[in-house]
């Protein structure tokens, strides 16, 4: 696996193209038989328990080849007790035992692998016996574009699990179909078109490592629209109304984190207002986010090449974030892609 070189900043990081063999992953026999065969009940019986032992849950499901046991392995790392491909069925089952650990299972994440209607049907069905019973729990929803997924796809020299007697494409487009209600309904969206292993671990890691859960995280996301918009923004904002630092000659090779770039940035006519309003704006959102439980918001910021305007522009972003009490990391995606 080859590592591409990031920005050294802490808390900053450009994306690359995520390793498939550490990405791709599929049902075991062992986990059909369990699938075909399992026979529980779905309720939560926690009559006597104190609601605080009521075990946290986190749901990973996702394209095959996202990165979803990666995504699993890195929870695994922090703490959480991680069950892989767990037929929907079982959720309840399992944050029931949780919940009479007496305290020693806090955090479950289950890593759901949805490949079936029944399978979907099951699924929808626990996320609602676990709501009636206030269970606290987080869909994390691993995408990824069909380039990248049929390369690792091919990488590995491995079908995918839907594709039957077609091709890789039509799997992967039979199983975007049947996981679209699921996706709407995530918390947290991860795009690994572009992320190598460590760069997903990082994501992960900056999102559950905190002791405590912050109110509302931001992800604020440079972007060049040269290169397509980030699939899993919340919030895309345009600067390109401002002129771009590639026409002046002593500032296109530097980037948005150089001082004079920014200072020429933002001593263009509205780049100052821009931002006053547009943080107003966002703590308004931020306020209806938090009152409708959505943890987490990425914020893409483009511009032409994603290097100088939405460089500068979402680091003063995410600087007015942090001030306002948003835990916030940013992220240089087409930084150096030039």
């Amino acid at each position: 696996m080859s590592e591409h070189e990031t920005h050294p900043t802490a808390g900053r990081d450009q994306q690359t193209q995520e390793t498939p063999k550490e990405t791709g992953e599929g049902l075991t026999q062992q986990d059909a038989r369990q699938e075909d065969g399992a026979q529980v009940s779905t309720g939560i019986e926690t009559a006597g328990v104190p609601e605080t032992a009521i075990p946290e849950l986190v749901i990973i499901s996702g394209m095959s080849g996202a990165g979803r046991s990666t995504a699993a392995k890195c929870l695994e790392d922090l703490g959480w007790f991680v069950v892989d491909n767990l037929p929907p069925a079982l959720i309840p089952t399992m944050v029931e035992l949780g919940a009479r650990s007496q305290g020693n299972v806090a955090r479950i994440a289950v890593v759901v692998d949805v490949r079936g209607r029944r399978f979907f049907d099951n699924l929808r069905e626990s996320l609602a016996e676990l709501d009636t019973r206030g269970v606290t729990r987080r869909i994390v929803f691993l995408e990824s574009s069909d380039d990248a997924l049929v390369r690792r796809f091919e990488s590995v020299r491995r079908p995918h699990p839907l594709q039957g007697d077609g091709r890789i494409v039509d799997g992967i487009a039979a199983e975007r179909e049947l996981l679209r209600e699921l996706r709407g309904d995530a918390d947290l969206v991860i795009d690994t078109s572009s992320l190598n292993v460590h760069e997903l671990r990082a994501k992960m890691d900056a999102q559950f490592a905190g002791e405590e859960e912050p109110e509302l995280r931001a992800t604020v996301m440079s972007f060049g629209f040269k290169y397509g918009l980030p699939v899993d923004a919340d919030l895309v904002v345009d600067m390109r109304f401002l002129p771009n630092p590639h026409w002046v000659p002593e500032l296109r090779p530097f980037t948005g984190l150089n001082e004079e770039v920014s200072a020429y940035v933002f001593n263009q006519p509205g780049a100052k207002e821009f931002i006053d309003r547009y943080s107003e704006l966002l703590q308004l959102i931020a306020a209806g986010y938090r009152r409708e439980g959505k943890r987490y918001v990425t914020i893409a910021v483009g511009c032409t090449g994603g290097k100088h305007r939405s460089v500068a522009t979402s680091e003063k972003l995410a600087a007015r974030l942090a001030s306002q009490g948003v835990e916030t990391v940013v992220v240089h995606r087409d930084m150096g892609r030039e």
